[in-house]
């Protein structure tokens, strides 16, 4: 195996304290950051709303969007012209239930939002309380007045489709997909680089100012698919296994693919893993720990770690009882 010449580099976090998150990653994922609530970290991100940084290693301290502008061969040969990364990677704690939402396709949000990204996103869930579920779609054919008219008068969540959730569960969501994550839930999601979000209910709750949230009803209904939708199902997956390790496809769409990855390594077994010239990787640590080793260093990483490889990286050899995202570009 041809070894490149890129290192991988141990991220840290942005923290968000929005009203409904929890304390899990502190006191679960020990993200150390001085937010109660602490709803969202986000984890691998160039987004101005919310960087991530490089907690070691020669660039320690940098904001990853200053480390790819230094460095835009870092994200591949499939993103040349670019520096800055097309996705983002967060863990979610929903304490209480996020505002029903939706989010614009591409190609509105260049027109409608100065050129911004519109959102694909993929949730994979961490963990899930007993009754905890999710809003996806509508279970009726509605049209934009009869769903104005019921956000006005209280009666929308009618017209919601509920989806209960577990542990180990993938949702896609497509933009124009009316959605929320329900209360109990701790999800890792992956998304295109993009913090556009249309509110179209928010159960009338009131900020730390006694202020509601802002809602952006028309352009919501504007974008969303008011159709009845099937319940999403599981996808089909099938572990792949081979010395030491085991994947399987999560998803895969035209801005990302996610592999489930489960390292066992106790028997002395050597996994190695890079990233080749094409496109970057991203290993988001959800459960276990390790070590990576590679040409120069190694990195200790634990649950909640996040590692960027860049593209065309050094061979690198990880060891440890783990599951990671495999998130690749």
């Amino acid at each position: 195996m041809e070894s490149g010449k890129h290192k991988p580099m141990l991220l840290r976090p942005s923290g968000k304290d929005y009203l409904w998150g929890g304390r899990r990653l502190n006191d679960e994922f020990e993200k150390n950051i001085d937010m109660d609530p602490l709803a969202e970290t986000w984890e691998c991100s160039t987004h101005p709303d919310g960087a991530s940084y490089v907690a070691d290693g020669e660039f320690s301290g940098l904001e990853l969007s200053e480390v790819l502008k230094l460095h835009p061969e870092y994200l591949g040969e499939r993103h040349k012209g670019e520096d800055s990364l097309p996705i983002l990677i967060k863990f979610i704690d929903a304490k209480k239930d996020l505002s029903v939402q939706v989010h614009p396709t591409d190609e509105y949000a260049k027109e409608h939002e100065n050129g911004q990204l519109g959102k694909t996103e993929m949730w994979y869930v961490l963990d899930a309380g007993k009754d905890a579920s999710l809003i996806y779609g509508l279970n009726q054919n509605s049209t934009k007045d009869e769903i104005r008219e019921a956000i006005y008068n209280g009666t929308v969540t009618k017209y919601l489709q509920k989806v209960p959730i577990h542990k180990n569960d993938v949702f896609f969501i497509k933009p124009g997909t009316i959605h929320a994550i329900g209360a109990g839930a701790l999800v890792a999601e992956i998304q295109e680089s993009s913090n556009l979000t249309y509110r179209l209910y928010d159960y009338d709750r009131v900020d730390k100012n006694g202020k509601k949230r802002e809602l952006h009803i028309e352009k919501a209904l504007e974008v969303a698919d008011l159709h009845s939708s099937a319940e999403p199902k599981q996808p089909l997956r099938v572990l792949k296994y081979r010395q030491g390790v085991a994947s399987e496809l999560l998803t895969r769409c035209k801005y990302f693919e996610v592999y489930r990855m489960l390292l066992n390594t106790e028997r002395r077994q050597k996994v190695h893993y890079r990233a080749d010239e094409m496109a970057f990787r991203v290993l988001l640590c959800v459960d276990g720990c390790g070590t990576i080793s590679f040409d120069g260093g190694e990195i200790t990483f634990y649950k909640g770690d996040c590692i960027f490889v860049p593209a065309d990286s050094t061979v690198l050899t990880i060891h440890g009882q783990a599951q990671f995202l495999d998130v690749r570009g």
